[in-house]
């Protein structure tokens, strides 16, 4: 039985890359993107973390993980979101990260959509007119009250300071969703699944799930914060 119900008119947005920036076709122009906002006006400190394990593990291997992460990752979407339209997932195919994402997304279903009560729809383009626009995974109901929610795959577990672009990330399409939609989403929910390990070919381990809820007056710290960087990202950035 799918979670879907079609509440609100969404329409896919046109989008392309230009000069490392990502930006979404919109009626109110050619807009820059959630994450591009947020990649250009990461701390320091981050980018350096992120120089860091470059320069530890190498750059070709740093691109192998990144890469493997990225094809796990849009697998892991796309059985989450057949599980949303249609009630169920296919069956993994041959591929090894075909593997691993099935299994990450059973894990999420089981721990963290048997709570979304019902789902408005998947892969939603969001705009804020003349500012930003994005693609949120979910806009539904988590335990009966609305919320953006996003899908994340990790390589190794999160700590709470490791995940807190993806809250603002949140924040920036419930303002955008409130906006163009006249609601008042004022609740986040980020479903994270860290990778099985292989012991034997084949044969994996349970995956760690985790999860991550931000709502009431949480929730508008990070939009705060959001518009911090939508504001340093206009001055510096353009």
């Amino acid at each position: 039985m799918t979670l879907l119900i079609e509440k609100y008119p969404y329409k896919e947005l046109s989008k392309e890359s230009i000069d490392g920036k990502r930006l979404y076709n919109t009626p109110t122009g050619n807009l820059v993107s959630v994450t591009t906002i947020l990649s250009a006006t990461k701390p320091d400190k981050d980018k350096k973390a992120l120089e860091g394990w470059r320069k530890a593990v190498g750059n070709t291997k740093a691109d192998q993980i990144m890469n493997e992460a990225a094809n796990r990752g849009t697998r892991m979407h796309k059985y989450l979101e057949d599980y949303v339209n249609y009630g169920k997932i296919k069956k993994a195919g041959s591929n090894p990260f075909a593997k691993e994402a099935h299994i990450m997304a059973k894990e999420v279903i089981n721990k963290g959509m048997c709570n979304v009560n019902e789902c408005w729809g998947t892969e939603v383009s969001l705009y804020f007119p003349e500012i930003y626009a994005g693609t949120t995974d979910l806009v539904g109901e988590h335990n009966g009250v609305p919320a953006i929610l996003d899908f994340k795959q990790s390589n190794k577990p999160k700590t709470d300071a490791r995940v807190q672009d993806y809250k603002i990330q949140l924040a920036a399409y419930s303002e955008a969703h409130n906006k163009i939609y006249g609601t008042k989403i004022n609740k986040g929910f980020i479903l994270m699944c860290v990778k099985p390990n292989q012991d034997s070919p084949g044969l994996f381990t349970n995956p760690l799930y985790q999860e991550w809820v931000i709502e009431g007056k949480e929730f508008n710290k990070w939009k705060t914060k959001w518009w911090k960087r939508v504001e340093e990202y206009y001055t510096n950035h353009m």
